[in-house]
Order: C-alpha cells, then sequence, then structure tokens
C-alpha cells in the first residue's frame, strides 16, 4: 500500500459501495479481491469516485417511486422511523408517474439521502402481505449538481484498501462483490501452511510439554509406566548403621547374618550353607523396621532399594506387574544389594477375597512377585526385605518358606530399650548436665521409638520458647505428658459449675487409684483441658507391663466408676462427661468375659475371634461361634462385673467424701496435683509441699455466663485401661 491508498473499515466501504462511489467493472479502475488460502481475511484494493455516478433515469427533480425490499433489510437502510402496514398496496394514484426502484438502486438512493422516511407531503410506506417482501412507496428527491467552475480540474479517484475477515462477513462480501470484483487467490503454500497448522502445533507442544513436566514430577519420563519406582539409596546416601538403632537388640541379633553374607559370601557357600531369600519384619508403626533395613544395608555397604508396596498398584493392568519384573532387574544389576518392601500389605494381601472378589491387577502384581522371588537364588547377592503391621492378611503363598524364609518381630522397646533410644536421638539436641534419660524411660511405658523421637523433640521446641539454653528434665517430662495425652488448653473457656463437676470427676478417679490395692501408682491429677479431655487423671506403672492380672483388671473397673459417681455428690445429676469411662469399663469387662476366661459361670473358653485387627475379606464370611443363650449369658457376666464395680466405688467414694472434697478443692485452687501431694491430702488432711499456684490465662465474661456444653470422646476401643492410659472425664 503507498502513501496515497486509504484505508477504510468495511463498514465505510459498504457505505461507499451504496453511494455508487467505488468503481465497479471499469478497466481503468479495477476492483480487486485478493483472498488468502487459509480463508482468515480477503483484502480489497479499488477506487473511490468523487461524486456519485448518475445514470438513466436520474435527472435531478423530485419522483413518487416504488420499490420491492426485503422486509428485514428495510430497518436497515432507512432505519426505524418508517411506518409498516399489513396490507397489499393500494392501487396508485391517477396521473402520478411512479418510477420502479430495485433494491440495490432503493439502497444506493437512501446512502445518498434522496429518500425521507418522514416527509411531511408523501411519508414513505412499506406494504407487506407475506411477512418476507415488502413494498416500499414514497418520494425521491434528487438534488441538481453543482456547476464545475470554469477553472477547476477534474479530482483523480481516491485508492482505497480493505481488509475484511471472511469467516464473520463471508456471506456479506459475497453478496456485495460477487460480479463486481476481480478475484486474485494467493497461493503462497508455504505461508498458508504455517497459518493453518500453526495452532495446532502449538496447541500439540504445549500438551506435550505439560506432560512431560508431571511425568518428570513423578521421577520418570512420559513413557516409563512400567519402570520400577524402587529409589536407589547409594554408599553415600544417608548411610545408616547398627549404631543408630537402638531398643531392638534381638531383632539386630537376627538381621547380623545377612550382613555378614553380603560381607563375605564365601563363608557361607563353602558349607553348602545359603542366606534367606527374604526377611519379612513384623511390627507396630513406628518400631524402626525401615530404619533397622537401611541400618543392614549401611552396615554391609550395599546399595539399597527403597519402595513402598503402593508404588506397585496402578491403574493400568499389568503396569505392577511389569515393575516387580524390572525391580528385580535393577537389583541384580547392582548386586550385591538389598530390595526393601515397605507396607508390603498393600500389594500381598490374600487372593480372592475382598467385596465382589479380589482386585485383579494386585493379584496380578502379587503372582509376579512370587514368581520372581522364586525364580532367583540368593547367591546372586540380591535379599528382600519387607515390613508391615499387619501379618494377618497377607498371601500364605508369600510366607512360605523359600520366599519370605523368616519373620523378625520389631516389638515396642522394654525400659532399657527406651533409654537406648533416648540416648540416640538427644545426639542430635543441647541436654543440661545431669539430665537422667533412665526417668523418661521409665515414665514412657509402651512409647514406640518414633514417639521417644516426637518427645525429644517437641521437649527441644518447649525449651527454646523458654528461652533455656539446654532442654531439662521438666520439658522433657512436660513433653511427655503432650504426646501421650495432649497438650494443655488452657484458653478453653469453662463455666465454674462445670469446672467443680470436672474436679470432683477426677477427685473420685484420684481417690480409689490412691485406696484400692492393686493398681497402678497415680501419675498426675488435672482440670485443665489437655487433648481431648476436659479432666484427666494418669497413672504409670511402676516397670514395663506386660500381661494384666484379675483383681488388676477388677480394680481398675472400680475406678473407672469412680469418676460418675463422685460428680453426683456435687452436681445431684449425672452427665455426659463419663461416656469415656463407660467404653473403657464394658471394653475391659468383655475381654475379661470373652476372651481372658476371668468369669467363673463361662469359664475358661473363647468366645469370638479376638479384638484384632479386621480383614473385611474374612470376618464378612465367619459365622459366630457361640449360641443365643451362650450370648445372654456373656451380656450378664459383663453387666455384674460392671454393677458390682459401681457398688463397690459407691461404698468406698461415700466413706471417704471427706477426703475426696479435699481433693477436689485442691484442684480448684492448684489445677494438677501430682501423686504424691494426693497421698498427702488422703493421710494428713492437708499437702506437705503443695504446687505453685497457677497463673491461668483470662477468661473472658462472656464464656462464664455460658457454661460450656461437653463432646462426647472419639477415640476408638482399645481393650481397656492400658499403662499410662487417661481414665478422666473426656470431653
Amino acid at each position: 500500500m503507498n502513501s496515497t491508498t486509504q484505508p477504510l473499515s468495511f463498514a465505510e466501504f459498504k457505505s461507499n459501495w451504496d453511494k455508487g462511489m467505488v468503481y465497479r467493472n471499469d478497466p481503468k479502475f479495477p476492483l480487486k479481491v485478493t483472498t488468502q488460502d487459509t480463508a482468515y481475511n480477503a483484502v480489497i484494493n479499488g477506487f473511490l469516485r468523487t461524486s456519485p455516478e448518475r445514470g438513466p433515469g436520474e435527472e435531478p427533480g423530485r419522483k413518487t417511486i416504488r420499490a420491492t425490499v426485503r422486509t428485514e433489510n428495510v430497518a436497515e437502510i432507512l432505519g426505524e422511523s418508517v411506518v409498516f402496514r399489513l396490507s397489499r398496496e393500494p392501487a396508485p394514484e391517477p396521473g402520478v408517474e411512479t418510477v420502479e426502484l430495485s433494491e440495490a438502486a432503493f439502497r444506493r438512493a437512501a446512502a445518498l439521502g434522496e429518500i425521507k422516511p418522514l416527509d411531511d407531503k408523501a411519508p414513505l410506506t412499506v406494504y407487506s402481505s407475506d411477512g418476507n417482501l415488502g413494498v416500499v412507496v414514497g418520494i425521491r428527491d434528487i438534488p441538481a449538481a453543482p456547476a464545475p467552475a470554469a477553472d477547476a480540474k477534474a479530482a483523480a479517484p481516491k485508492q482505497f484498501k480493505v481488509v475484511a475477515p471472511v469467516m464473520m462477513l463471508g456471506d456479506e462480501l459475497g453478496f456485495l462483490l460477487r460480479d463486481n470484483g476481480i478475484y486474485e487467490p494467493n497461493n503462497d503454500f508455504l505461508k498458508s501452511a504455517i497459518f493453518t497448522f500453526l495452532p495446532v502445533l502449538l496447541i500439540v507442544l504445549l500438551l506435550f510439554f505439560l506432560f512431560r513436566q508431571q511425568m518428570k514430577a513423578a521421577g520418570r519420563g512420559a513413557m516409563s509406566f512400567g519402570k520400577s519406582k524402587a529409589r536407589l539409596l547409594t554408599r553415600d546416601h544417608n548411610k545408616v548403621t547398627f549404631k543408630d538403632v537402638a531398643g531392638i537388640q534381638e531383632a539386630k541379633e537376627e538381621l547380623w547374618e545377612i550382613v555378614d553374607f553380603l560381607r563375605d559370601p564365601r563363608k557361607f557357600q563353602k558349607l553348602g550353607g545359603s542366606i534367606p531369600k527374604g526377611v519379612l519384619m513384623v511390627g507396630p508403626p513406628g518400631t524402626g523396621k525401615t530404619l533397622l533395613a537401611r541400618a543392614i544395608a549401611g552396615e554391609a555397604d550395599v546399595p539399597f532399594f527403597s519402595i513402598s508396596g503402593s508404588d506397585f498398584v496402578e491403574m493400568f493392568v499389568g503396569v505392577g506387574a511389569s515393575r516387580v519384573r524390572d525391580m528385580f532387574e535393577q537389583g541384580k544389576k547392582h548386586a550385591p544389594c538389598l530390595i526393601f518392601i515397605d507396607e508390603i500389605d498393600a500389594v500381598g494381601r490374600h487372593r480372592g477375597h475382598g467385596m465382589g472378589g479380589g482386585h485383579d491387577e494386585r493379584e496380578q502384581t502379587l503372582n509376579q512377585l512370587l514368581v520372581e522371588m522364586d525364580g532367583f537364588d540368593t547367591q546372586e547377592g540380591v535379599i528382600i526385605i519387607a515390613a508391615t503391621n499387619r501379618p494377618d492378611v497377607l498371601d500364605p503363598a508369600l510366607l512360605r518358606p523359600g520366599r519370605f524364609d523368616r519373620q523378625v518381630t520389631v516389638s515396642l522397646p522394654d525400659v532399657n530399650g527406651r533409654e537406648e533410644i533416648l540416648r540416640v536421638h538427644v545426639k542430635k539436641i543441647k541436654l543440661a548436665p545431669g539430665t537422667d534419660l533412665g526417668v523418661i524411660a521409665r515414665g514412657t511405658p509402651g512409647f514406640s521409638g518414633a514417639e521417644l523421637a516426637n518427645l525429644i523433640n517437641e521437649a527441644a521446641l518447649l525449651a527454646a520458647r523458654r528461652g533455656l539454653s539446654a532442654v531439662t528434665l521438666a520439658e522433657m517430662e512436660e513433653a511427655r505428658d503432650k504426646v501421650r495425652w495432649g497438650r494443655e488448653r488452657r484458653s478453653l473457656a469453662m463455666s465454674d459449675k462445670e469446672r467443680i463437676g470436672t474436679a470432683w470427676h477426677e477427685a473420685g478417679h484420684a481417690y480409689l487409684n490412691m485406696v484400692l490395692p492393686h493398681t497402678h501408682p497415680l501419675h498426675k491429677v488435672t482440670i485443665i483441658p489437655r487433648g481431648p479431655y476436659l479432666g484427666a487423671t494418669m497413672y504409670l506403672p511402676d516397670g514395663d507391663k506386660y500381661s494384666i492380672q484379675r483383681k488388676e483388671a477388677l480394680a481398675n473397673l472400680v475406678v473407672t466408676m469412680g469418676g460418675r459417681i463422685a460428680e453426683a455428690f456435687v452436681t445431684d445429676d449425672v452427665s455426659n462427661g463419663a461416656s469415656g469411662d463407660i467404653r473403657q469399663a464394658t471394653s475391659l469387662a468383655r475381654h475379661m468375659v470373652c476372651e481372658w476366661g476371668m468369669s467363673q459361670k463361662l469359664g475358661m473358653i473363647e468366645y469370638g475371634d479376638g479384638d484384632g485387627p479386621v480383614f473385611l475379606a474374612r470376618e464378612m464370611s465367619r459365622a459366630r461361634n457361640y449360641s443365643e443363650d451362650t450370648a445372654r449369658l456373656i451380656d450378664e457376666e459383663i453387666k455384674r462385673f460392671i454393677d458390682e464395680a459401681y457398688e463397690q466405688a459407691t461404698s468406698l467414694l461415700t466413706q471417704g467424701r471427706d477426703k475426696i472434697e479435699l481433693i477436689a478443692n485442691a484442684l480448684l485452687e492448684f489445677e494438677t496435683l501430682d501423686g504424691a501431694h494426693v497421698r498427702d491430702l488422703i493421710e494428713h488432711g492437708e499437702m506437705r509441699n503443695p504446687p505453685s499456684a497457677p497463673k491461668p490465662p483470662p477468661v473472658p465474661e462472656e464464656f462464664r455466663k455460658k457454661p460450656v456444653s461437653k463432646p462426647t470422646e472419639d477415640k476408638p476401643d482399645d481393650g481397656g485401661p492400658l499403662p499410662g492410659e487417661v481414665v478422666g472425664a473426656p470431653a
């Protein structure tokens, strides 16, 4: 486009077209339409006249016109100010000459302003009988052309250029230029191909990039679904040895043979012995099964592959089996090495069980795992170690000799093991001199290694918040209480009535725990909300406890009943605060009757299949192994145990009501009492060394006026109160 070419919009071009200002079918001033093969835009090049061209019958003057126009175009041409009449056109008046116009000529006359819809003498009227075509009758006033000046020169036509989007204006362009333009298609195939395929190519590249990034985030390429997800930990990557594992001495000794074999295989081979193909470590969560497997690899100084059982199960059929094959192939390439499968119960469950049949993909993966474990020789130096806390759900074919030849039980540590674990973890923190870890070890029965590590970390955080330079025994004991029983919730607003009821509730538990024989020593009693409890009575055994005697169980039942009875002394009513006590007492009594043989009427017979973890695939088809009459006797015995405990607790608490009132008042004053304080109150009527008065945060007055209701406890049944468990008023 040169500098004299005038760019026009399509609306301007259409207006000039209607006025007759555009040259049409003139060889000197051609009208060219250039279309692209991509069919996006059309370029129109032409020339504009300086004045409209007049044809025959368009002499200046005022004439009556008649035009047949599509009704839908009338408003577009003339606007909305047109009179429509739904009737037939009347007969023409005699003596009046009427000029017939085509729709194009009528459009041109309107564009030039020669037709006035609202003429006073003869307003423009549209007669329409069928609604599609209308007959327009009106007046056309053609002005006389001005006379040119004597010395004036004829003005040259002006060149213009219009770029019109074909996809939006294709039909309108075709109607205007069908027979009035020269079409010149542009055959630039390269440019056309680029414009045609570039958007598609960009979309494909974007999808590929996103897919590739997603697969990279998962640690694999885009086509590596069947590759193993086992992570290889080399010799120098976070090396762990048996020095970093404590509290499971027997398990370490049993696994030392594997370390010896990996270090010196000839020692076993020359005598014809072979190391177990697989070792299954069984134990509760947090006991150090994964850490123990890494320690074996660290001691033997061999590569260590780690994978979870859930990594084998995918939505694509056959992917799990492919990953099993790839995992064993990688192990053989890096032999000697260890392959550790954590939570193997995710892929090793019983085949053919479950609602609606088994899981075909998981069973196919398990079958491939069984074949691979049967098909390789330990002389190659590849040893499989797996871990689970649900050995009861594993398929028997996985546990037979020749696959997992050895099962190693990794149990909860005893008091000496807990002290060793604490010594391993305190290396990472700054401990105050003279801190006796044995005290914490004796006060944490039932803690796993993971819970002890959490205890040390919580103690360090607590010491940092207090601005101390080292962690002392006080922080460790408070962290122990937090890990086991939850954090204190001093900001919880309680009404005075509920606070008094909670104090008497806990005083009843504490008093019975002190006066009854065969109970564990009282550790602490508090009315400060902690975890899910509004108050708690905490007791700890003298040492590790692995069994429970009948007298101990009966004493625990009596202690559990004491909370509601003592609370009724002051409130003269009952509340839902004893819901946890009722649940614990019922569970303990059921264990005594159905599993422990402590009922003389029912004898030493187990009723039911224990209270272990439920495997739905088996439990659905398992029938009850006792009759309805026996079930009635079981219910009667459970109720008898609880009723007798309730009567005994009522008698003891009634006799010692004055002592209970002393304990409750002390709790209201100091909020937390140790076992020694409760003993002083019972034996001497006062505390020889009372605790310091608490400084709780202020409670808003509006909360004091509204009692806070106690929601029910959401704690699972676990067979009655175990050593170190809370017996209190759960919220």
